[in-house]
């Protein structure tokens, strides 16, 4: 028995490691796969896409394997992840990527909640806080290994293996899930909801077009922006009417009225918008900027993997003896510290400076997300056990969803701003900025045009980086609103 626990939780952290090294190991190549397809404009879609998806069927699966088990949801997430990743390692332009990445969240959405309710399954409750801890570490192992594979496969091999490594990692983990993991609990056959995931995924999808192209695709009057905000208010009024409704909703309300669930929620969702905001965009400013290698970058988002697990897996033990409230206030200072040091971030200071506030965020996000999941799985019961621990994981995935919007958004006016003042808005576009992630395109331009759009990419990031600051505040004031003590 202990023997096939310890294979189904070895399969269970391989395909974590594959939707966790998304966020790290593409981060590091986004720069050179826009300068190749070019688009810059979309750059901020590439991982808006993932994450909507991923956001918008999350709770879903969550559901599913409530109600169906978690074996046969686990497989068809690891299966439609792998589907996805082919479509991207073959994809030659922008769009076809964005539409590999899709389904890839799709798969996404199942990976991470129905691993994380398995572990809840198997384990005790006195084993969950130190096998969450290995679980959550996964992601900061994944990371440690995927910004220096990310700068690999680009400087030397391809960016195309980015997503064809997914492929034989993934056979593994599906394989083992089939073989060795036994799923004898009895399941209560009753509808799900299906329409609360398509509302959810219509209304953020509006949100997103709107807050990337409002001010520069389309004027924040224009009648497109009128109707996508209408789109995305009727949209998230429908779930909330569903939701209500339902006799199996996708996220019972009921959920909310815990606080330590609520608060957890509330605060996923602002770190999630942090998270995407590192991310996303420290490689663009690594290389950008700094003119930095694809590997150099890749260090970067490397050191945040390095505080990620190590601090998962102190906040194992710390939650045994100062608990979850405690812990995770731990987790949102160092938030903050790590986002005082991005506010601060130049050109002059380097890489090693800009790693220093990636390692603050990963000891940050490892201590607060662990403390999370362990408070909300030992506040319920099995049959709600999936679609809590859903939820959290929703709330996390939709803030970096929602973030990535907002940040692109941001950083693409700044830009655009900094070319009209410049009057070379006529010749230069945003995609332009496509031109300073290539060594090769960057020598051909001019050094007018190349201080003009460099001013605009290290304005329009300083911007995002102070953005940043703010939300990690926010958590922390969140995180001081949780419960002294949890219910168990």
């Amino acid at each position: 028995m202990n023997l096939r626990r310890g294979l189904v939780l070895a399969s269970i952290m391989l395909a974590m490691f594959l939707a966790a090294i998304e966020a790290t190991i593409v981060s590091t190549a986004m720069p050179s796969i826009v300068a190749e397809l070019g688009g810059f404009s979309l750059y901020s879609w590439v991982f808006s896409a993932y994450l909507l998806t991923n956001a918008s069927t999350v709770l879903l699966f969550g559901r599913l394997a409530d109600v169906f088990g978690r074996k046969p949801i686990f497989m068809a997430g690891i299966s439609l992840f792998l589907i996805g990743s082919t479509m991207a390692a073959l994809s030659g332009h922008m769009v076809t990527l964005i539409i590999a990445r899709f389904v890839q969240g799709l798969g996404a959405g199942a990976l991470m909640p129905i691993a994380t309710t398995i572990v809840g399954d198997i384990y005790t409750k006195e084993e969950r806080a130190k096998i969450q801890g290995y679980l959550s570490s996964v992601w900061g192992i994944s990371a440690v290994t995927g910004p220096l594979l990310g700068g690999f496969f680009v400087d030397i091999l391809s960016w195309h293996y980015v997503f064809w490594m997914n492929i034989p990692l993934g056979i593994f983990s599906l394989l083992g899930i089939l073989v060795f993991f036994k799923e004898d609990a009895e399941k209560e056959r009753h509808s799900v909801d299906v329409k609360g995931p398509l509302l959810i995924m219509i209304s953020i999808s509006a949100l997103m077009v709107v807050l990337v192209e409002g001010g520069v695709g389309l004027s924040w009057i224009s009648i497109e922006i009128i109707g996508l905000v209408i789109l995305f208010i009727a949209g998230f009024l429908g779930f909330w009417y569903l939701e209500k409704k339902a006799k199996s909703p996708m996220l019972p309300l009921s959920l909310w009225k815990n606080p330590s669930i609520r608060y957890a929620n509330l605060t996923s969702l602002v770190t999630g918008m942090v998270l995407i905001g590192v991310s996303s965009y420290l490689p663009a400013f690594v290389q950008g900027v700094m003119e930095k290698s694809a590997t150099v970058a890749g260090f970067t988002l490397t050191t945040m993997s390095i505080g990620w697990p190590i601090a998962a897996t102190v906040a194992g033990r710390l939650i045994l003896t100062i608990g979850f409230r405690v812990t995770s206030i731990c987790g949102g200072i160092s938030l903050i510290i790590g986002a005082v040091i991005f506010s601060l971030l130049s050109p002059e200071k380097g890489p090693l400076f800009a790693a220093a506030g990636s390692l603050f965020i990963g000891i940050g996000m490892g201590l607060s997300t662990t403390s999370f999941i362990v408070s909300i799985q030992n506040s319920v019961d099995w049959k709600t056990r999936g679609i809590a621990t859903a939820s959290n994981m929703f709330m996390r995935t939709l803030g970096s969803a929602i973030g990535a919007a907002v940040l692109g958004g941001v950083l693409n006016s700044r830009i655009q701003t900094t070319l009209e003042r410049e009057g070379i808005d006529r010749e230069f576009t945003i995609d332009s900025t496509n031109l300073l992630l290539n060594e090769t395109s960057r020598s051909e331009l001019s050094e007018p045009v190349l201080q003009v759009l460099r001013e605009g990419l290290t304005s329009g990031l300083h911007l995002v980086y102070l953005s940043l600051l703010v939300l990690t505040i926010v958590s922390l004031l969140l995180i001081l609103c949780l419960p002294k003590e949890t219910k168990t």
